[in-house]
């Protein structure tokens, strides 16, 4: 095992699968220079023909990544910002979440798209959102989360190698944050999600960057003599069902914690996921604990008032498992 930051471990992973593969080619906005730092390094290594910056233009960039992967390429395209995805729209909703099916599966279409996400750094409304529903909502597209080192380095390399287009978020902030990774080959199955903390009272399902503030609320229960088990999805499509379902038969509560705006969030799919197969396990209401309906302010206070923290998710447990404390 070697300790790595999150944003080491992911420059671990393209080193490794470009040197694999060289039909692994990388190409974004100021990729050369590495402004977000997980690609530091790599153009001085692999050298301008699979390293290379673009123009700012988002919906040429994405249908750059369809192209490329259709002629054989697997295209790494670094996008920045969730936020971006927007402005690339039509080539990923359109395209990539549809031209396997479409061509009878002819057409395979092995892209990785990077991308942070979330608030906490103060990067204002167009450059904080947690944009993993839309994704959720294409079908046909892989979506990850990774909240640890690890998980980072194994998760990017299962998607670089799947055969389906794999939507790659790095969580905003927590870059520097150190963990684990085994040696050697290491790679981390989509669809399989990891239980944090074991607890018998109430489960915590809690979104990539979600899941360290899960884990503080966790120790905190714990003093209350609440006890809390914490799942971390991993991934968001495919997602394991099977995992929360078999936490919340033991526990009989839910509290999911998820970045993503209120409305349509994935907090909102996995809450009727539980209801629709788990409702006879359910001792209590489904707490969501989101961001609020509204863009992300850029004043930092403001900032994390709206983004699910300890203390909202401590509330939203103690409100199911202590009833007179909401009271």
């Amino acid at each position: 095992m070697t300790r790595r930051r999150l944003i080491e471990a992911v420059h671990d992973a393209l080193v490794e699968e470009m040197e694999r593969d060289p039909k692994v080619v990388i190409y974004g906005e100021d990729v050369e220079l590495s402004i977000m730092g997980d690609m530091r390094g790599l153009h001085e290594r692999f050298g301008h023909d699979r390293i290379r910056n673009t123009p700012i233009c988002e919906a040429t960039l994405t249908g750059m990544a369809v192209g490329l992967a259709a002629a054989g390429y697997h295209p790494v395209l670094h996008m920045m910002f969730s936020n971006f995805i927007y402005t690339g729209m039509d080539a990923i909703a359109n395209q990539m979440a549809k031209l396997r099916l479409m061509t009878g599966g002819q057409l395979e279409l092995p892209i990785t798209v990077i991308a942070g996400y979330g608030g906490g750094s103060a990067n204002a409304a167009q450059h904080s959102d947690s944009g993993y529903p839309v994704l959720m909502n294409l079908g046909g597209i892989n979506v990850l989360t990774p909240s640890t080192a690890a998980d980072a380095k194994g998760l990017l390399k299962t998607a670089i190698r799947s055969r389906n287009p794999s939507f790659f978020l790095e969580p905003s902030g927590r870059g520097g944050d150190q963990g684990e990774v085994p040696d050697g080959e290491h790679l981390v199955p989509l669809g399989s999600a990891s239980v944090r903390r074991s607890g018998d009272d109430v489960t915590l399902v809690a979104i990539g960057r979600m899941v360290k503030p899960a884990l503080a609320a966790a120790d905190t229960l714990a003093g209350e003599g609440v006890s809390a088990e914490v799942i971390d999805p991993r991934t968001l499509v495919p997602f394991d069902e099977t995992t929360v379902l078999q936490s919340v038969a033991k526990t009989g509560r839910l509290v999911i914690v998820d970045e993503a705006r209120e409305c349509c969030s994935a907090a909102s799919q996995i809450a009727a996921l539980v209801a629709e197969q788990g409702f006879d396990s359910l001792r209590g209401p489904v707490q969501r604990v989101t961001t609020p309906n509204v863009a992300m302010p850029y004043a930092p206070n403001a900032e994390s008032h709206v983004i699910p923290g300890e203390a909202r998710i401590t509330a939203a447990v103690l409100a199911i498992t202590r009833p007179e404390v909401r009271a």
